[in-house]
């Protein structure tokens, strides 16, 4: 159950303010149409996520424990100091646009576009790797990516807009630097 706790908690703070969240808002603001919206969300991040965390299993087992402790350990240093850098929502990552395209695929194509290389995507990958369990890390990383996403697309911009982003940022950068030195120290 642990694979499945932290990376629920790590993603659903992680993902707060992130380009991700930042389309939800748009693609709310555009279609007004939520459900189709959130079952977009859920299926592009299970597939991203599912196939991060199983690349991240992989590539643990091709690394020796104290190599891989020391690689994944300076990973989440990284992702700490990442998380402090605010995305911008540019216009590359507007969804596509294309005749007769239904909101749900319209959805859940770009969320899988703009979540690759994403830092919750990397992360996920570098969780599949500690933990090596695909199914509770994938599961874990969608539901926090749905706590984060699904306020975004049910409260709109409004409430978003009200959030205080760099303080969670702040709270996100704690999360992944703490989880980063625990590998490290408890290893």
């Amino acid at each position: 159950m642990e694979p499945f706790l932290i990376s629920t908690g790590l993603v659903a703070i992680a993902e707060i303010g992130d380009k991700t969240q930042l389309l939800a808002l748009v693609l709310a603001a555009r279609f007004r149409a939520p459900w189709p919206i959130l079952a977009g969300i859920l299926v592009a991040t299970i597939a991203n996520h599912a196939l991060a965390a199983a690349v991240g299993a992989f590539a643990g087992h091709l690394v020796s424990d104290q190599a891989a402790r020391w690689l994944l350990g300076a990973l989440f240093l990284a992702f700490a100091a990442w998380a402090l850098v605010p995305d911008k929502f540019e216009d590359e990552d507007e969804p596509p646009k294309r005749d007769g395209a239904s909101v749900f695929w319209t959805t859940t194509v770009a969320f899988f576009l703009v979540e690759m290389g994403d830092k919750t995507q990397v992360a996920t990958a570098a969780l599949g790797a500690r933990f090596q369990d695909v199914a509770l890390v994938a599961a874990g990383t969608t539901l926090g990516m749905m706590l984060a996403n699904a306020p975004a697309v049910l409260i709109g911009e409004a409430a978003a807009t009200k959030l205080p982003l760099k303080l969670i940022r702040l709270f996100a950068a704690a999360s992944f630097a703490a989880i980063g030195l625990w590998i490290l120290i408890a290893g």
